[in-house]
């Protein structure tokens, strides 16, 4: 008894599962590096300044103070009167701790100036001020 031949199809690569991998793997690099931008302080609009330098220190303490007058040490709300408690405790047990005060360009100058003055009477604590480079 003989089998009737059955025509051999030629070989074929199906590329509609690899399409489906390689787009798995985009979103994941895309959703990743979306999350590699550190944000620490809260969003604020930051004034500009020719003469801004990046500091170089691995975990700064952030306290931002926003247009409305908010304050908040590492995205946590807190008030003038709690500040430098709040702040020793973050540093306590650093030799020249990095506190970066993070403040909106359109928050009143006397309160910068009064933050900036209870951070400076904190011993072993540097002060830096947040800008942006002029595009």
């Amino acid at each position: 008894m003989r089998l009737p031949e059955e025509p051999d199809l030629p070989p074929q690569i199906n590329i509609v599962p690899m399409i489906d991998v390689i787009f798995a793997i985009l979103t994941f690099f895309i959703m990743s590096s979306l999350f590699l931008t550190r944000s620490q302080g809260l969003p604020v609009n930051l004034p500009r300044a020719g003469s801004a330098e990046q500091q170089a220190t691995q975990s700064p303490t952030i306290v931002t103070l926003d247009a409305s007058g908010r304050l908040s040490v590492n995205r946590e709300p807190t008030n003038l009167d709690n500040l430098a408690s709040q702040v020793r405790s973050l540093t306590a047990g650093q030799a020249n701790a990095l506190v970066v005060l993070s403040a909106d360009e359109k928050a009143a100058h006397g309160q910068v100036v009064a933050v900036m003055d209870r951070l400076r009477t904190l011993p072993n604590v540097r002060l830096a001020i947040q800008a942006e480079r002029p595009r």
